[in-house]
């Protein structure tokens, strides 16, 4: 069902000091860089190996990483899982009786589908699922 890990999702204040970190000393390579408004985030993905460590800063406090800043902090929000077709992936973790978020993907970062499956149902660990755009590969 997942392919691979596409990326970890690091929920951070602001993305400049973040950066100095990630991509200063630990030498990642900036990979993109977006605001996507849907998700009331600014996103950066990293590249680590075929991977990527995606830092989101809130739009605002109201978002949904602005609430989670709010309660937990920085640090880990979510694990994302490439798949190949997101309608059949969602359709077969609803049969299963997972408990999904969202049941229709949204708009991801640089024009993937994207949809989160609920913490509870992935022992407390936000879940997202990720098909990439056409022609995107695994990057």
């Amino acid at each position: 069902m997942f392919k691979r890990i596409d990326h970890i999702g690091v929920a951070v204040e602001q993305i400049e000091p973040a950066l100095a970190l990630y991509r200063d000393s630990f030498e990642l390579e900036l990979a993109h860089r977006e605001v996507v408004e849907e998700q009331g985030v600014e996103a950066v993905l990293l590249d680590v190996g075929e991977s990527h460590v995606e830092l989101l800063a809130p739009l605002g406090a109201d978002t949904p990483v602005g609430k989670f800043l709010a309660k937990n902090g920085p640090g880990l929000h979510h694990v994302a899982y490439q798949v190949q077709d997101i309608d059949a992936t969602l359709g077969a973790l609803k049969q299963a009786g997972v408990a999904l978020i969202d049941e229709t993907p949204r708009a991801g970062i640089r024009g993937s589908r994207v949809a989160f499956v609920h913490p509870r149902a992935t022992a407390g660990v936000l879940t997202e699922i990720v098909e990439p755009a056409a022609g995107a590969g695994a990057h």
